[in-house]
C-alpha cells in the first residue's frame, strides 16, 4: 500500500509553483520586449538574457515590502528607528576605524565626516545589513509586477545589466535590498554607474565589502548632487500663528526666500551665509509638531532618499555621532 508523504507533496507543489512563475516571467510579452531592447540598444546577447530571466524569480514579498516603507510613518515613530544608542555608538566606532579615509573624503568632496557615516549607518548599520535579495529578482519583480513604479524599475533593471557587464559580475549572484539597492551605501544601479568610485585605487569599484570605496562613493554622490562645503544643513524654526501652513509644500526643493519668513509667522536664528532659499519643514510629534528650516544641503540629502523624514534622521544622527565622538576625544 502506497502512503502519501505530505512533505513530498509540499515539495512537489513548491517546484510546480517555482517552474510556473519562471515560465510566466520569461514568456511574458513585456519581458521579451525588454530583452529585444537590450539587444538592439546595448548589444546584449539575446540567448544570455533569456537564460538570466529564465532563472530569475518573482516575489510577492518584494512588492509587499516596497508597499509599506518606513517613510510612511509619522516622525515620532520614524525617528526612534535610527536615533538609537546602538546606531550612534556603532557610528562612532566606524568613524574611529575609518577616520583617515573619511577625512580624505571630506577634503576631496567637502562632505562632513559625520554625514557620510550617518548615511551608511541609516542605510545598512555600517555595512552589517546590506540586503539578502538577489538584485535580479528584486528588479525583475518591480519592473514587471509593480505597475505603480514599473517605468523606474525597468530603467534600473537596464542599468543593473549594464553595470554587471561593465564590472564583470554575474547578474544572478549580486545581492542587495528588496528595492535593488546594493552594498554598504545601498546604491541603486544607476547611482553605481554614475557615482561609485574606486577610492582606494586598487583597480576595481567594490561597494559591497570595501568600506573605503563605499565612503568615497557617498562623498562623490553628494558632491555631484550639489553639496556645499561648510554650509549648514538645517536649523530649528518657530511659528507664531497658523500662517505657517501656507509655507508648506510637497516639494522638497528649497523655494521659500529668507525675507518671506516673517509674513508666514516663521522665525529662526539665521546667518548671513545661509542659503538664499529654504525649505520649511513640519514634523509630527506625539503631541504637537516641531518645525525646521532646511537649506540646500538638506535638499542634497533628500537626493539619496526622497524623504524629508530620511534627511532629518541622517542629519540628527550625524550630529549625535559628532557629539559623542568629540566627547570621547576630549576625555
Amino acid at each position: 500500500m502506497r502512503i502519501f508523504n505530505p512533505v513530498f507533496g509540499l515539495i512537489f507543489i513548491l517546484l510546480f509553483v517555482f517552474q510556473t512563475t519562471n515560465a510566466a516571467l520569461i514568456d511574458r510579452p513585456e519581458v521579451k520586449e525588454f530583452i529585444d531592447e537590450m539587444v538592439v540598444e546595448h548589444d546584449f546577447d539575446a540567448e544570455m538574457l533569456t537564460d538570466i530571466f529564465d532563472k530569475a524569480t518573482l516575489s510577492k514579498s518584494i512588492v509587499k515590502a516596497i508597499s509599506r516603507p518606513a517613510e510612511a510613518k509619522p516622525w515620532y515613530m520614524y525617528r526612534p528607528i535610527f536615533l538609537t544608542d546602538d546606531r550612534i555608538n556603532s557610528g562612532v566606532k566606524f568613524l574611529q576605524q575609518y577616520e583617515e579615509t573619511l577625512l580624505r573624503a571630506e577634503q576631496v568632496y567637502g562632505v562632513p565626516v559625520e554625514v557620510i557615516v550617518a548615511i551608511i549607518g541609516v542605510e545598512t548599520r555600517y555595512g552589517k545589513h546590506a540586503g539578502g535579495y538577489k538584485v535580479i529578482n528584486s528588479l525583475s519583480t518591480l519592473a514587471f509586477d509593480y505597475p505603480k513604479r514599473s517605468k523606474f524599475f525597468r530603467s534600473e533593471l537596464k542599468e543593473f545589466l549594464l553595470m554587471t557587464r561593465e564590472q564583470g559580475m554575474d547578474p544572478l549572484l549580486v545581492m542587495g535590498s528588496y528595492a535593488g539597492a546594493m552594498g554598504i551605501p545601498q546604491f541603486i544601479s544607476s547611482s553605481f554607474r554614475n557615482f561609485a568610485i574606486d577610492f582606494d585605487e586598487d583597480g576595481k569599484i567594490d561597494i559591497w565589502i570595501n568600506p573605503v570605496d563605499a565612503i568615497g562613493s557617498v562623498g562623490n554622490y553628494f558632491k555631484e548632487h550639489g553639496w556645499q562645503a561648510g554650509k549648514r544643513i538645517a536649523i530649528p524654526a518657530q511659528v507664531t500663528s497658523d500662517s505657517y501652513l501656507a509655507a508648506l509644500t510637497d516639494s522638497l526643493e528649497p523655494h521659500l526666500k529668507i525675507d518671506e519668513l516673517a509674513e508666514f509667522g516663521i522665525s529662526a536664528e539665521l546667518r548671513p551665509d545661509d542659503s538664499a532659499e529654504i525649505k520649511f519643514l513640519e514634523y509630527e510629534l506625539k503631541d504637537g509638531q516641531e518645525f525646521w528650516l532646511g537649506f540646500d544641503n538638506f535638499y542634497v540629502i533628500t537626493r539619496y532618499n526622497h524623504s524629508a523624514l530620511y534627511a532629518m534622521a541622517v542629519f540628527q544622527l550625524s550630529n549625535e555621532i559628532r557629539t559623542k565622538y568629540n566627547s570621547i576625544n576630549e576625555n
